[in-house]
This record gives C-alpha cells, structure tokens and sequence, in this order.
C-alpha cells in the first residue's frame, strides 16, 4: 500500500507595511508645525489689538490678555484719519477695478477674435511685460503723471494701474475656449463687438472675469509703493499708509493701535476672499484647464 504524499499548504499572512503609515504620520507633524509657524504670528497680531498696554509691554510675553479692550481701535480711529482714509481706498479700489477688469476684456477680446496685423508679435510684447517688475516703472509714470498734473488726485491713483497684462492673459486663454460658432451666430445676429461681449462673452466668461476682478480689488485695495509717491497730503492717503501716521507718537510705538489699525485695513480683503475664494480657483483652475 503505498501513501500518497499529501499537499502541504501553507498560508501566508499578508503583513502590513508600516511605510504609509509612518509617511501619513509624519506628513501629519509637517502640516501641524506648519499650520503653527503661520498661526502664531496671526494669532499675535490680532490679540495685541485687544490687549491692553500693561499685557503688551509685559515680560515674559503674555499669549493670553488678561482682559480685553476695545481702546486700540478707538485710538486708531482718532490718531489718523482713518474715516478719509477708508473714503479714498474705498474709491481707488472700486474705480480701479471696475477700469481693470474693462480694459482686461476688451484687451482679450480683440486678441482672440479681431484679425489684425502684428497681432502675434503685440501678444508677445503683452506676455513680457508680465516679467518687468512693476517698481521699474515707477519712475517713468510718476513723470507722466506729473506732465498731466494728476499728482495728488485720484486720477494719478488710479490709472497707471488700470492695464492689467495677468488678467489680459488669464481673460485670453478662457476667451479662447468660446466656440468661434457663438460669435458667428452673433455677427447673423446683427450684432456689434459691444453687444457680442455684453451678451455672449461675459455671460459665458464669468468665473474668469470674477477671478480677474477680485485679483485687482485685492491688488489696488493693498497698494503702498504707488499710493505713498504720488500723494502729498494727508487727505490723499489711502489706508496702507495711513498705518504709517500710527507707527509712532511721541516717538514711542503705539504697538496696540498700530495692530488695530492694521486689522482695519486687512479685515475687508480678508472677508472678501474667504467670501469669493472658490471663484478664484475656479477661474484659475478653469483657464489652465480649458487652455
């Protein structure tokens, strides 16, 4: 009788690698810390502007006021001001803007549909500008400026920086993606370059035009070098600078207005993006896309 040998199996237990793991672990540490080194700071700044002298200019650092006040704002408010301030930002940033993003249409819009000569090598001039520092040009608009004798008024804020090449190109690359159908059907239509924008392109382009419009709010709203060369007189001054009339009384820093009159400033950009941040990568995210 003979014995058949019989299979031996054996299973093999799948172990677990502890790679991933440990990767997503430390990946974890990484975004803490970092999340930290960007926190701390703002956390600093806010508290300040509601802490009182006696906790600011304590030692050791004191993290957690021992009470709160409102008396930094009120100082900011009363020490500059802050009231025209806020007029002329609000006006540079609106006008600004609403200038920009015009310009930035009709700019794209005869880049992508008018046939004209040269229009290649115009579009590639556009594109180098992109890479000129804006301070280089200070020199030469300041001198523009003055021959116009727009130096101290809103006129000398706002249009050196109504030509806009960024939202130029970002309006070109989605105006790009619009079937050349839409505007043939328009031109049957009976209608002009005005009305194929106000009607079909806009319409169709408002992610990017909502992007390129909140870039130049935020971009006017935030202007300092500009704003500080081509104002001389106070009721000129626009809310960035504005912080300078703060920085020091009695040659002493005012550290608790100085923080408040700063959140003045950042606080209405900061409500708009977080209202509007999903616009903005949208309208980035879908000229890279439809490009």
């Amino acid at each position: 009788m003979t014995v058949m040998p019989t299979a031996v199996t054996t299973e093999v237990t799948p172990q677990k690698s502890s790679g991933p793991r440990r990767t997503r672990w430390w990946g974890g540490v990484a975004l803490v810390v970092a999340a930290l080194i960007f926190l701390i700071p703002l956390y600093l700044f806010v508290s300040t502007a509601f802490k009182t002298n006696a906790d600011i200019n304590s030692w050791p650092l004191r993290l957690i006021p021992r009470s709160l006040t409102l008396e930094n704002f009120v100082n900011a408010w009363t020490l500059a001001p802050f009231g025209q301030f806020l007029i002329n930002s609000v006006m540079v940033a609106a006008i600004g803007t609403v200038l920009k993003v015009l310009l930035a249409i009709s700019t794209a819009y005869a880049f992508v549909f008018l046939p004209f000569p040269g229009k290649r090598w115009l579009f590639i001039f556009m594109l180098g500008a992109l890479m000129v520092p804006g301070h280089v040009t200070l020199l030469v608009n300041y001198i523009t400026i003055g021959q116009l004798n727009l130096v101290n008024t809103y006129a000398g804020l706002i249009l050196p920086g109504v030509a806009s090449a960024f939202g130029t190109f970002l309006l070109h690359q989605f105006f790009r993606s619009i079937p050349q159908e839409v505007l043939e059907a328009a031109q049957l239509d009976g209608a002009g370059h005005l009305r194929t924008i106000i009607s079909f392109i806009v319409p169709m382009s408002r992610p990017a035009i909502i992007t390129v419009g909140l870039l130049a709010l935020i971009d006017e709203w935030n202007g300092f070098v500009w704003p500080l060369i081509v104002t001389n007189s106070v009721n000129m001054r626009t809310l960035p600078i504005g912080l300078l009339y703060l920085k020091e009384n009695d040659g002493i820093n005012d550290w608790g207005a100085l923080m408040a009159g700063t959140l003045f400033v950042i606080l209405p950009m900061a409500i708009v993006f977080l209202l509007a941040q999903r616009y903005i990568v949208a309208g980035l995210a879908g000229s890279v896309v439809r490009r």
